[in-house]
């Protein structure tokens, strides 16, 4: 079961991380699609997520885990995490260049933002 956990976790990841890197409008229809297909691939219904983990590790429904059962079951995901991550570093990273065309300077996003505001600090239309 924990290897099912892995293997959900490093698809996730691995789904996130090369729509990124392709197409970023798709990430979320990808995303929802994988984690469709995982329900039906891993004995867990694909928890995949840390959070998932524990929100189900707190449910005494069908749908939750024993609370002793989580720290393996987030070890494993944390293990596939890192692995995807680490793969799709090595196969595709992300170029300088790339990287500055996505993150703003923090001067440049305030004068943005101020240029947006009215002087009661709402939103101009």
């Amino acid at each position: 079961m924990l290897v099912s956990e892995f293997v959900a976790t490093f698809g996730l990841l691995a789904v996130i991380w090369g729509c990124v890197r392709a197409r970023s409008a798709a990430t979320p229809y990808a995303v929802a699609a994988y984690i469709v297909g995982a329900y039906w691939f891993t004995p867990s219904t694909s928890f995949a997520n840390p959070a998932v983990t524990i929100a189900r590790s707190l449910t005494d429904t069908f749908a939750g885990i024993r609370p002793q059962d989580a720290p393996a079951f987030i070890s494993a995901q944390l293990i596939g995490a890192f692995a995807a991550t680490a793969l799709f570093a090595w196969l595709s990273p992300i170029r300088k260049r790339t990287a500055e065309a996505v993150i703003l300077p923090h001067m440049e996003v305030a004068t943005e933002l101020s240029s947006l505001l009215n002087d009661e600090g709402l939103v101009r239309r």
